[in-house]
């Protein structure tokens, strides 16, 4: 089943949805996890530095045998590394770690530090052709919106936090405003709010055959949001890219909307305790 895309900024394709890795231990685990991804046809695999998981995921990316140019590979540069120079480095090291001679993504993690020097760094990379695109993480409508004023280079993509109960509504009409295509980290909330078993996400599934979470899955990716879900099972890797062959109506986004709490309950990006823990967590001497 062939995964659609869509378009960045600067004309690159992007698949609609991919396989993320957050919480999957380097080794392994990660390994055969990603090589299962690619295997059951995912071709975006989302890391990250913070993650300690790009060596694992590089030699999945080997073990594939999938043409490196078939595959979309992301990462991201933590906090500990929001510099000009600090960035630069850490792209070096990501790479290294990855296996690889490019990116096809890398973003900003967080809204925290030096993050305009490192958006510079991160410009001279794309523009060298070491990066296909370049984008953020959790950059709230103001911090987008700013960033964007006075970039060279506007992100491509805004990953945040994007799930039935926290649609960000506001937020993606301000991404559409500068041309930034969203992501959504944590699709199924975390399992919160029994999201696999909702009444009105099984109920719209019971129409087309399909489970609660394929139908949040499938309502993202038609708000043109790209979607990341991770599994170490198979089965289940699955049934998430297994949302390609089924609409929702006006009726079940509709249905959907009423599931909105309208903040989050996993992060909180305006309590300082949150900031203070990101900005001083290290991943590296």
């Amino acid at each position: 089943m062939k995964i659609e895309t869509t378009r960045l900024n600067n004309g690159v394709e992007m698949p609609l949805e991919g396989f993320g890795v957050f919480q999957v231990p380097d080794g392994e685990v990660c390994r055969k996890a990603v090589v299962e991804a690619i295997g059951t046809g995912y071709r975006l695999i989302d890391t990250a530095a913070a993650y300690m998981n790009e060596e694992a995921v590089g030699q999945a990316i080997r073990d594939s045998k999938v043409d490196r140019k078939e595959l979309f590979i992301t990462t991201k540069l933590w906090t500990q590394d929001a510099s000009y120079e600090g960035a630069k480095a850490a792209f070096q090291t990501s790479l290294d770690k990855l296996g690889l001679d490019y990116l096809d993504l890398y973003l900003i993690h967080q809204p925290v530090g030096d993050y305009y020097g490192a958006w510079r760094a991160m410009e001279e990379l794309y523009k060298e052709g070491r990066v296909r695109a370049i984008g953020v993480c959790n950059f709230y409508p103001e911090r987008l919106t700013d960033l964007a004023l006075h970039a060279d280079v506007v992100p491509a993509v805004n990953q945040v936090e994007l799930h039935p109960f926290f649609q960000q509504t506001k937020a993606l009409e301000n991404m559409k405003a500068y041309d930034v295509i969203p992501e959504a980290w944590g699709p199924f909330a975390e399992g919160r709010h029994g999201i696999f078993t909702n009444p009105i996400l099984t109920e719209i599934g019971k129409k087309y055959g399909k489970s609660a979470a394929q139908v949040a899955l499938r309502w993202n990716v038609q708000r043109g949001v790209v979607v990341i879900p991770k599994s170490t099972h198979r089965e289940r890797m699955e049934q998430n890219i297994d949302i390609w062959d089924f609409v929702l109506s006006d009726e079940d986004m509709n249905a959907i909307a009423t599931l909105d709490l309208g903040h989050s309950e996993i992060v909180d990006h305006s309590d300082p305790a949150f900031i203070k823990m990101i900005g001083t967590m290290k991943i590296h001497a």
